[in-house]
């Protein structure tokens, strides 16, 4: 029988039956709130200064003040992982919605930002992909102009994303490559890519359109120090046609191979050697303590009560 997981809402552990909201909570009646996807490796999350770090920033993108510290914060993410204790290796959903209020947009009429923690094991791709590669399509529906809601804000609002994936599904793939409002590569629906060009890695530069994705950065940083040259850089879809190699990164996806774009096999249509090499290094990476975050967790004396900013 399967262990039911422990959900945290607003410091309070729940079993996921009985974890519930206001339907007057304006995460679900706007997507207004934000939230991130985090993994544990051996019961560690990984790099979780700096996912808290970004729920931070996208919350005062939109004007919302978290009401607990980033520190207490990372407290609490590693409270509910320690109560999901059945789970060897996690996802970790932490979400902050804006709080019940009337119906109506005005955020000022609206109390209490819930604080929900949800630890489960998810599974993006099936195994078989990260072997063999994925083949995927580019969508017809563009990532978010900038100006109007900007792609760096991990909102709840995920309504284009989903529309991209359903082309994805019509196309029979399991994921797409979408567009900005320029008709350059951005990303895809959950995750950054890259490619390789005579080795030399290539990915969409952050002023693209792009979440600034934190396996991203990661896998940028294991580039560079196996001496790899990484350009963050304008890209089109001839750029994926004609690369030697293509792989996507993302929290939930972690690092995996394309070999196939619109019907073009990439490359030799097999994963290209600098991508395995890579993913062999991410693998061992994850599950390695990182000092910023043992840091984090002991610049504040348990049980203060600083300002959430």
């Amino acid at each position: 029988m399967a262990i039911e997981p422990k959900i945290s809402i607003n410091g309070i552990l729940h079993d996921k039956s009985d974890a519930k909201i206001s339907v007057y909570d304006h995460g679900l009646l706007y997507g207004d709130g934000v939230f991130e996807g985090m993994r544990s490796y051996s019961r560690r999350v990984f790099r979780l200064k700096r996912h808290i770090d970004r729920l931070y920033e996208s919350a005062k993108a939109i004007w919302l003040e978290i009401p607990i510290s980033r520190v207490e914060m990372m407290r609490e993410v590693n409270r509910c992982l320690e109560a999901n204790s059945h789970l060897e290796d996690a996802y970790i959903r932490l979400i902050v919605t804006r709080g019940a209020g009337s119906l109506g947009l005005d955020p000022r009429k609206t109390t209490h930002p819930q604080i929900i923690i949800i630890t489960d094991s998810i599974t993006l791709y099936p195994d078989e992909f990260y072997r063999h590669g994925l083949s995927i399509v580019t969508a017809g529906t563009i990532r978010n102009h900038p100006q109007a809601l900007n792609p760096r804000i991990k909102s709840l609002n995920y309504l284009n994303n989903v529309l991209a994936k359903i082309e994805a599904i019509k196309a029979g793939c399991l994921e797409a490559v979408m567009m900005n409002h320029l008709g350059h590569v951005a990303e895809c629906t959950g995750d950054n890519l890259f490619i390789v060009r005579r080795g030399t890695l290539h990915t969409p530069s952050i002023d693209s359109g792009i979440l600034g994705g934190i396996t991203r950065e990661v896998v940028i940083e294991l580039a560079r120090g196996l001496g790899l040259d990484v350009v963050e850089r304008t890209m089109d879809r001839h750029d994926l046609y004609t690369a030697d190699e293509c792989f996507l990164t993302g929290t939930a996806a972690e690092l995996i191979p394309v070999v196939e774009c619109d019907g073009r096999a990439i490359g030799s249509g097999t994963p290209g050697p600098i991508t395995l090499d890579l993913l062999e290094r991410f693998q061992h990476l994850v599950r390695q303590p990182h000092p910023e975050d043992e840091d984090a967790l002991n610049s504040e004396p348990v049980g203060s009560t600083p300002s959430a900013t």
